[in-house]
């Protein structure tokens, strides 16, 4: 077990989690359920994204690493819908308004 990240809100270990699950990387969140106490504000007691086998940490990492640097590149874009034509950031995956999937050109 090699830990890769703690991050105060759950949403956030839970997405990288799936990313890594659908990589096939099995992983586990130390401290799930303290996140929902109240006042919890130690960084000790965040959720935390683990690796099971720590072999696997390396790959981990470079996976959370190219979708974070690639999130950060497509955050910087618009996107127009092809649909009503209204515009979106890039790195957004279905239009804001209409809910139309985009994608990048």
């Amino acid at each position: 077990m090699k830990e890769l990240f703690r991050e105060r809100d759950l949403t956030k270990v839970t997405f990288y989690q799936s990313l890594l699950e659908a990589a096939e990387i099995p992983t586990f969140i130390k401290n799930e359920n303290l996140s929902t106490t109240e006042g919890v504000s130690i960084p000790d007691f965040f959720p935390a994204l683990c690796v099971v086998h720590s072999e696997d940490y390396d790959r981990a990492y470079a996976l959370i690493k190219e979708h974070l640097e690639e999130t950060e590149k497509l955050s910087g874009t618009e996107i127009t819908c092809p649909n009503c034509g209204e515009t979106s950031p890039g790195n957004f995956g279905a239009c804001w308004n209409c809910q139309s999937p985009l994608t990048q050109e």
